[in-house]
């Protein structure tokens, strides 16, 4: 239920709750998301929120990083963004479903938001933080698959297809970039 004046964080918690009714595979999930011009710039911002905090996140909260660590894991996510943010595009466009391209991404991104506050709620945990991470991945695929279902209305085969497209980009982008910048600084 977003409304045209909310603010950022109202409809942060919009979409928060966006993307619980989609873990828990409700169907009025897209009435939480706002997928008007305004919405897709909210969850634009969400995302380069999601992006820093990976980046700068555990610096934050006390982790010691190896030097250029968090810049390196600002480009590796902003280009893993832009991956499937080309395959999603490409693979909608090649099924004629265009018009879902803007929803599915609103929606993605506010998974992002979360799925970035819990990683780092993780890395406060140390080892006891591994459930929450098992817990990002089944809420990952299972947000995804729904995405797919009650946000953009794909039949099972497209959102195989949609899913394989974004892994295939996803690889591809990490290869890429590891060529470019190297593995990671050791401390």
């Amino acid at each position: 239920m977003p409304t045209p004046n909310a603010s950022f964080f109202e409809e942060m918690s919009t979409a928060a709750r966006g993307v619980v009714a989609l873990l828990v595979g409700k169907r009025d999930a897209p009435s939480y998301f706002d997928f008007s011009q305004r919405g897709l710039v909210g969850s634009l911002i969400g995302v380069v929120f999601a992006v820093g905090l990976a980046g700068f996140g555990p610096l934050l909260i006390g982790v010691p990083l190896p030097p250029g660590a968090a810049t390196q894991s600002i480009i590796v996510n902003a280009v893993l963004f832009v991956a499937q943010l080309a395959m999603a595009w490409i693979v909608l466009r090649q099924m004629g479903r265009q018009d879902g391209f803007v929803p599915y991404l609103v929606a993605s991104n506010w998974v992002t938001f979360v799925s970035a506050i819990l990683l780092l709620l993780s890395t406060l945990l140390g080892p006891a933080g591994i459930v929450i991470l098992v817990v990002v991945m089944v809420m990952a695929i299972t947000t995804f698959i729904n995405v797919g279902r009650f946000i953009v209305t794909l039949s099972p085969l497209q959102i195989a297809l949609l899913f394989v497209s974004q892994a295939v980009g996803v690889f591809l982008a990490l290869g890429i970039v590891a060529v470019l910048l190297g593995p990671p600084a050791v401390a």
